[in-house]
């Protein structure tokens, strides 16, 4: 058979001249050849099985540019770069409808008449972040202003505290943006994209650095809360203890599976193993929630190193103890250093004052 005319090799690959010309100036599908006299495009034959995988992968929205590496590749790693894509497609699409599920819930509630500036409210809020009395380094990593409150545990290990770093600074920026609440989540959701991504180029050629991170960025009395690994946020509201966040660890699962009872999971050997972390895994994957603050709020951020050792009895008392932020890290610090201090300690206080 000889060569093809561009309407007809179109129409035998499943795709359209115009993205054939289209394909032709990126480098992906060229011509074999081209009439000198009219400048019509002419195909071989033999391009059809690139031509159509071509259009498969436009199908399924792959970029041009990610097309024309998978291309390249031979059958089996092509396939798995496939794989690779459409993961990071599912992982960015579920994340996208939690997102669109909380927005819709928020929004029903009454949320879109909120105001996203509250002059009435003001936060105090003290940090605190050591190595511990077994460490010898500390890859763990606080922040507080009056609007971002973080804290991040890096992987022990070349890159954990670099990591743990990075993750905050990705946050910081959004300090800055003066928006409604609602548009806080928006705004978390990309800075954890580019803190996985900037974590990711930590790596070396023999161990990938991974942190955990979990923040709560201020709009007036709105906190959108971001929360990925097992780094966590309490509240303490009316005398109350309420844990805000859920362990992203192996043992944690086994517990929502009903395999494993809580005294189980507290002693159990590989209570630390994450199953989420910034850098960790195919792609990363946070949880998202807005919470409306009110005057006499206590809020706690804190490490493993803190929340493992120390139990929620003991974490209420300190909480509740009439001192102020910088009293209360120091009392949660010296618990942990009473249990032994087996890991670096981190947390934040803020507490929720009337202005």
């Amino acid at each position: 058979m000889g060569l093809l005319t561009i309407g007809a090799f179109a129409q035998a690959a499943g795709l359209t001249p115009k993205a054939l010309r289209l394909y032709d100036q990126v480098g992906l599908v060229l011509p074999a050849a081209v009439d000198p006299e009219s400048g019509y495009r002419l195909y071989d034959p033999d391009q059809l099985p690139l031509a159509r995988l071509v259009a498969q992968l436009r199908r399924i929205g792959m970029p041009l540019a990610k097309i024309r590496t998978v291309c390249g590749l031979e059958p089996a790693a092509a396939a798995e770069a496939i794989t690779a894509y459409w993961q990071q497609v599912t992982a960015d699409t579920a994340a996208r409808a939690r997102l669109a599920t909380f927005l819709v819930e928020h929004l029903s509630e009454g949320g879109i008449t909120m105001s996203h500036v509250n002059p009435t409210l003001a936060v105090r809020y003290a940090t605190g972040c050591e190595t511990g009395a077994v460490r010898d380094s500390n890859e763990d990593a606080v922040y507080a202003s009056e609007r971002l409150f973080a804290v991040a545990d890096g992987m022990r290990g070349a890159g954990g505290a670099a990591a743990s770093a990075a993750a905050i600074d990705a946050l910081r920026p959004l300090e800055l943006a003066d928006v409604p609440a609602v548009d806080l989540l928006t705004m978390l959701a990309g800075a954890v994209t580019d803190a996985d991504r900037t974590v990711r180029g930590l790596a070396t050629d023999d161990h990938q650095p991974a942190t955990t991170l979990t923040a709560l960025l201020r709009s007036g009395s709105q906190l959108a809360l971001v929360h990925i690994g097992d780094t966590r946020a309490y509240l303490l509201r009316g005398g109350e203890l309420s844990l805000l966040t859920q362990d992203h660890t192996w043992v944690q699962a086994q517990v929502d599976q009903g395999k494993l009872d809580r005294d189980q999971a507290a002693t159990h050997p590989q209570r630390a193993l994450l199953v989420r972390a910034l850098g960790g895994g195919q792609q990363v994957e946070a949880d998202l929630a807005l919470r409306t603050a009110l005057p006499g709020d206590r809020y706690l951020l804190c490490s493993d190193g803190l929340s493992a050792v120390v139990d929620r009895d003991a974490l209420r008392v300190a909480l509740s103890a009439p001192t102020d932020p910088a009293e209360t890290v120091r009392s949660l610090i010296d618990l942990a250093q009473g249990e032994g201090a087996p890991d670096n300690v981190a947390c934040v206080i803020a507490d929720v004052v009337a202005a």
